[in-house]
């Protein structure tokens, strides 16, 4: 009997568990949800878990915290209340001095404000700032998982604010508004900016990827604006952070701040035999390409038309 007792006793806390898993987590700062903080929140999910989706539900609140979405967790939704109002905020950058007294700086990786590890992870209506004063480099959101998704999310800093740090990962922004000052688009993985809007705060560089040599497809911008400060006025479209970095600007909005030629080496003319650069079907006062730098590439149409969702991340299928 007792045996029956506890085998009933186990099934029933399963299946509490399994409810429990599929439900919405709410995160309020005034302690009116399921916890008053993000971390508690994550730490909370289940790991690996291979039957739900968990939907972290986060109300408007400033939320100064220095959060992991570590690589057991999988198929999480994280939903703020409203991009304006749900704020993740941190302040790191990386000329701080490491607490081991050797006179280490924390470098560029360990500044960001949120990194994601997991896959499938998606974002939507939600702030992720990083504060800290134009110090050094200091990333808002580092991106290290496969298949991740921002939907109406703002990414705010100064120097690399947004890093899409490894490759072979994929990650889709739609409607997002990224804000930096230089090389604040940066990294490895293949990105899709689909109607985001890019404001960049002073004279540099938008972006700088990484891409490597065997990786079709970098950062790819698709009916953007690019926006400026009203003192900007030399803005190159990126340089290459490595030698075979690839970049697309197409049917975006452009500043006159553009310079003529567009993209910068990196101050190494080996880069020009290497990087990949392109635009296409571009409007505004810096659409004017016929100055571009000789070693980049103005598409036709038809090699346009070859740049789709589909060919650029294959099996993944963006819900």
């Amino acid at each position: 009997m007792q045996k029956i007792l506890f085998l009933f006793l186990t099934i029933c806390s399963m299946s509490l568990y399994s409810q429990n898993q599929s439900d919405t987590i709410v995160v309020d700062r005034n302690g009116r949800g399921d916890y008053r903080n993000i971390s508690d929140a994550i730490e909370s999910i289940r790991a690996f878990d291979p039957e739900h989706i968990v939907t972290v539900y986060i109300r408007d609140g400033y939320y100064k915290e220095k959060l992991t979405v570590p690589t057991w967790l999988n198929r999480v939704n994280f939903v703020g209340e409203s991009a304006e109002h749900t704020i993740i905020n941190y302040d790191d950058h990386a000329n701080i001095a490491l607490p081991d007294g050797k006179g280490g700086k924390t470098g560029t990786f360990r500044t960001y404000t949120l990194l994601v590890q997991g896959n499938d992870i998606t974002f939507e209506n939600m702030s992720i700032e990083n504060s800290a004063l134009q110090l050094g480099q200091a990333v808002a959101m580092h991106v290290e998982g496969d298949r991740i998704v921002l939907r109406n999310c703002k990414l705010i800093g100064n120097q690399d604010t947004f890093y899409a740090g490894r490759e072979n990962c994929r990650i889709y922004l739609e409607n997002c508004y990224i804000e930096g000052t230089t090389d604040f688009i940066f990294g490895a993985s293949t990105c899709w900016f689909e109607k985001c809007e890019i404001f960049c705060k002073k004279n540099s560089f938008i972006t700088a990827a990484s891409t490597p040599q065997n990786t079709a497809y970098g950062l790819i911008f698709n009916n953007c604006t690019i926006r400026t400060a009203e003192h900007v006025d030399k803005l190159y479209l990126g340089r290459p952070w490595r030698p075979f970095a690839m970049t697309v600007f197409m049917n975006c909005q452009l500043p006159a701040a553009i310079v003529p030629e567009g993209w910068d080496n990196w101050r190494n003319t080996e880069n020009e035999k290497t990087a990949r650069y392109f635009e296409y079907n571009n409007s505004g006062d810096g659409a004017n390409n016929s100055q571009r730098a000789n070693w980049t590439t103005i598409l036709t149409k038809t090699q346009a038309e070859e740049i789709t969702l589909e060919n650029v991340f294959k099996d993944w299928k963006i819900n």
